[in-house]
């Protein structure tokens, strides 16, 4: 109960200390994924901030909540069947700083909590990122750096870079690692995306039920997918997705991120729906 505490009181500290606030959303996300032998059902909360603090600086809290329940195939991978429900605990703060019309730094910091049931300090793993964002002209920007995060389903360090690309005032292009993606706006109330991104996540096992070296449960993929937002009310929107996982892999893994297991789930569809206050 006292980790419990400790964990609720490390993040909301951060983020109910935010005053004035310029803007707010609020995110409520339904996904389920389909495979061969395995269902994944996730169920995703998000509460953002922003406020520009001055002309130069802008800052963005973002505490996102996730559940994973994990359900397989009758009569398979009976060894495993208590990995089935595992959460997440983050909180993003990014600090963006203008140095000139041109010139953009990015900086986030994600602390992250990924447990199965049971959290404890050990559970706790620090993420971020540094960006270089530099405008080309009025249409192209170039953003560039480095970040520790979970891409391949464990933390480590990767490159990140992206070319942004206004086409016109109806849609935007970007091309990058690890996300892509093409916007069109035919209205202020209709939004259309084609997404591409490599994205996974990391679980740590409680002790108690850790299978052999086993002590992270370890999801990766690269997604595409198609995305409709709709303006359903002054301050409210809902959205749709479906996509496709290429190249999926679900793993158990060791503390220094061996393969252990692996249940060799396959690729599956995707399908999600979600709705957003935004103010």
């Amino acid at each position: 109960m006292k980790i419990r505490l400790l964990i609720c009181s490390f993040f909301t500290i951060s983020f109910f200390s935010m005053k004035a606030q310029e803007t707010f959303s609020a995110d409520f996300n339904l996904k389920t994924e389909s495979t061969d032998q395995i269902d994944f059902t996730e169920i995703n909360m998000e509460m953002q901030y922003n406020k520009k603090t001055d002309n130069k600086d802008q800052l963005t809290n973002t505490f996102e909540y996730t559940n994973l329940n994990v359900n397989y195939e009758l009569g398979r991978f009976t060894t495993y069947k208590n990995l089935d429900r595992f959460n997440q605990l983050k909180n993003k703060t990014d600090f963006l700083h203008k140095f000139s019309n041109t010139t953009k730094v990015n900086f986030s910091l994600i602390p992250v909590f990924s447990f199965q049931q049971n959290p404890d300090i050990s559970d706790f793993s620090i993420l971020g990122s540094l960006e270089i964002i530099q405008q080309i002209d009025s249409n192209i920007s170039l953003a560039f750096g480095a970040a520790r995060a979970a891409v391949f389903g464990y933390p480590g360090f990767i490159p990140v870079a992206s070319l942004n690309f206004k086409i016109n005032n109806k849609s935007n292009l970007l091309i990058g690692f690890p996300d892509s993606k093409i916007s069109y706006s035919n209205n202020i109330r209709n939004k259309f995306n084609l997404s591409n991104s490599f994205n996974g996540n990391f679980y740590n096992l409680d002790q108690a039920i850790a299978t052999n070296t086993a002590t992270r449960a370890s999801l990766a993929q690269m997604t595409s997918a198609f995305e409709y937002e709709r303006n359903v009310e002054k301050n409210w929107f809902i959205h749709f997705r479906a996509g496709y996982d290429f190249n999926k892999k679900y793993k158990l893994m060791d503390s220094d991120n061996h393969k252990i297991y692996d249940f060799n789930s396959g690729n599956g569809y995707t399908l999600g729906v979600g709705i957003k206050y935004k103010q």
